[in-house]
């Protein structure tokens, strides 16, 4: 089961709005996991079920989406346990790699660097529940026969 084949004829907006990065950066982290494919199976091993590219989409669908475990391995045909050995192998090779990492925090500290920064306004407000105690609960009428 091919999932990337449907993505592939999206256009680049499509594209980016479906998966979260540009067609462009998608082929530049297929290049990275292809790479640590190649060297994890150089001594052999059982061919994976899906290819390197639905492996990414799997991870990209999991960081985008926050979907469960169970969910995107059903679609996968996968179990929820090989699903998760894929997803961190695919983040662990692309952390370690590199090129897809955020400036640390010295390079946040430094005067040349400038941020926008978006501020939301979330606040809190209580949830609204029955106040505990006698007078505010409805009691229901025993009926007592022996």
């Amino acid at each position: 089961m091919k999932r990337y084949a449907g993505f592939e004829m999206l256009a680049a907006e499509n594209f980016r709005r479906k998966t979260g990065v540009s067609p462009r950066t998608f082929d530049k982290m297929i290049e990275i996991l292809r790479e640590a494919h190649m060297k994890k199976k150089r001594k052999g091993g059982r061919p994976n079920k899906l290819s390197i590219e639905d492996m990414l989409l799997m991870g990209l669908e999991y960081w985008r989406e926050y979907r469960t475990y169970f969910h995107i391995g059903h679609d996968y045909g996968l179990s929820e346990s090989n699903t998760y050995q894929t997803i961190k192998w695919v983040e662990n090779v692309l952390i370690k790699d590199g090129s897809f990492s955020l400036p640390g925090k010295k390079a946040l500290l430094s005067d040349c660097a400038e941020y926008e920064v978006v501020l939301k306004d979330v606040t809190e407000t209580p949830i609204e529940r029955p106040k505990r105690g006698k007078r505010s609960t409805i009691r229901e009428r025993k009926n007592v026969t022996r």
